[in-house]
């Protein structure tokens, strides 16, 4: 169990940083939702939530200062990189974080307690902590797709394999008529 559960972390993981490749720096930063969303903000928060959840939550503090993690931080603070922040010093956090997150789960069994503070009751296990990080990386993963298609029109899980069916260009403009055709049917409703 744990190592499928580790097994879907990590390719969530995988998903968010081939969201960055091949983007401008403005591409990666540009909120493209009302809310701010943006790739490299993405990034950054899940960088945060293992740090968090596999380091502060077991008792396992991580050794770099990560200042949008302190209580007192800023709202969403973690929901974007600064002008200072770069691409590689957030993908590199993240890879730290994975490697941090990593130890805590190949060294702790699914039954060790561990202390969520802003949960209500506060204990868990580790096991509910993995589950509950795998079902927020790949939530986000979601995220990033939908805002990478809007950058650039790409698409998919990965790199060697998009999920999505083959095929063409026209195909989908066809579909894409077809999905708004019904929509529409529903404007004046």
């Amino acid at each position: 169990m744990k190592t499928d559960l580790h097994h879907y972390l990590r390719d969530a993981r995988q998903t968010m940083l081939w969201k960055l490749d091949g983007l401008s720096e403005h591409d990666i930063r540009r909120p493209l939702t009302p809310t701010g969303t943006n790739l490299l903000g993405l990034v950054k928060h899940l960088a945060g939530v293992e740090l968090l959840y596999f380091g502060l939550v077991f008792g396992r503090p991580f050794a770099q200062h990560v200042p949008w993690l302190r209580q007192d931080a800023e709202p969403n603070t973690d929901m974007f990189a600064t002008a200072d922040e770069s691409r590689s010093d957030i993908a590199g956090l993240y890879r730290r974080a994975w490697a941090h997150a990593d130890k805590t789960i190949e060294d702790l069994p699914l039954d060790t307690v561990g202390h969520v503070e802003w949960w209500p009751g506060n204990k868990t296990t580790l096991h509910r902590v993995l589950v509950h990080v795998v079902a927020e990386a790949h939530r986000h993963a979601g995220h990033a797709d939908i805002v990478r298609e809007l950058v650039d029109g790409t698409v998919g899980l990965n790199q060697d394999n998009d999920f999505m069916p083959p095929v063409g260009e026209t195909w989908w403009a066809d579909y894409h008529a077809a999905v708004t055709k019904v929509s529409d049917g529903f404007a004046q409703q």
